[in-house]
């Protein structure tokens, strides 16, 4: 009998040790079922991730080109204007020289008028003899003229 009891109590044990153990293969089972949806999950996530990575890495090449063609052309363009710049202070500068020597040939002019100024008056004043002497001339001849016409006039 205790053999008996011994064979129940382990036919017992075994039947509860096997319903643990089909418990836990279960729980087991959908535990790694639930870790393989969140494991496909991540991998579709990730897959996601690397295939918008290429395309930001794509674009950012594409940005990455630009950006030094573009710096090119600032510089070229930079290049181009500094021969402008060169140019225009070349045209200031020249400038600059044309009203030095106009400003030091105003000042000789008026040094010289001023030294001459003198004889200016005299060749003034003698132009206004000479125009007085010219015009008493005309009145003369015109007179004469009409004295002669007026001869012939009655001459006639």
């Amino acid at each position: 009998m205790i053999y008996q009891i011994s064979v129940a109590l382990i036919a017992v044990a075994f039947v509860l040790l096997s319903i643990f153990i089909i418990r836990l293969v279960i729980y087991s089972t959908q535990t790694l079922k639930a870790a393989t949806k969140t494991l496909e999950h991540t991998a579709n996530t990730v897959a996601n991730i690397e295939l918008q990575l290429k395309g930001i890495t794509k674009e950012t090449e594409e940005l990455l080109h630009r950006t030094n063609e573009l710096a090119d052309d600032i510089q070229a363009k930079s290049e181009s204007l500094n021969s402008l710049f060169n140019s225009v202070k070349g045209i200031g500068d020249s400038v600059q020289t044309i009203n030095r020597s106009i400003s030091r040939v105003s000042t000789n002019v008026a040094e010289q008028t001023e030294r001459q100024s003198d004889q200016i008056a005299q060749v003034v004043q003698w132009g206004n003899v000479a125009l007085d002497f010219y015009s008493k001339w005309k009145q003369r001849k015109a007179k004469t003229e009409a004295e002669v016409v007026q001869n012939q006039k009655e001459e006639i």
